[in-house]
């Protein structure tokens, strides 16, 4: 299979109130699934601190500004987060984007706002990254 690396994948989820190890847990886990096809960008490459006035319009700035630049929004859907569903809907209504999530939840537990606006929702984060290497690269041709 043959990527275009220069296809852009914005790794989307919850931060704030989540613990970090979590947060940073499973994009660690799509870069290494990802980055050899396309280029990711990481929200936790920033360091600021949740809850601080001076920070919070920065923080909301930074994550767009990946929204716009991306090409496809990975979603980590384990739990509601108002940031992460902002960004799928400015990604998914506003932009047109493909955001392809994955989530614990059956398909009954999902909110229908989370359904509407992810293009595609699967079981696990390997699922998600097998289902856009396998849409978003081409076969290599004999």
């Amino acid at each position: 299979m043959t990527c275009d690396k220069t296809k852009i994948i914005y790794l989307s989820g919850p931060i704030m109130d989540e613990h970090a190890g979590h947060a940073r847990e499973w994009r660690e886990t799509a870069k290494k699934l990802l980055d050899s096809q396309f280029k990711t960008l990481d929200p936790m490459r920033r360091q600021f601190t949740d809850r601080r006035v001076d920070s919070a319009n920065e923080i909301v700035e930074f994550d767009l500004q990946d929204v716009r630049a991306a090409d496809i929004v990975l979603v980590n859907y384990n739990k509601p987060s108002i940031g992460t569903s902002m960004e799928i809907f400015y990604a998914s209504h506003d932009l047109g984007k493909f955001v392809v999530a994955f989530s614990p939840f059956e398909f009954q537990e999902c909110s229908p706002w989370m359904v509407r606006y992810c293009t595609k929702i699967l079981a696990s984060l390997e699922e998600a990254c097998n289902y856009i290497n396998t849409h978003f690269c081409e076969a290599e041709k004999d």
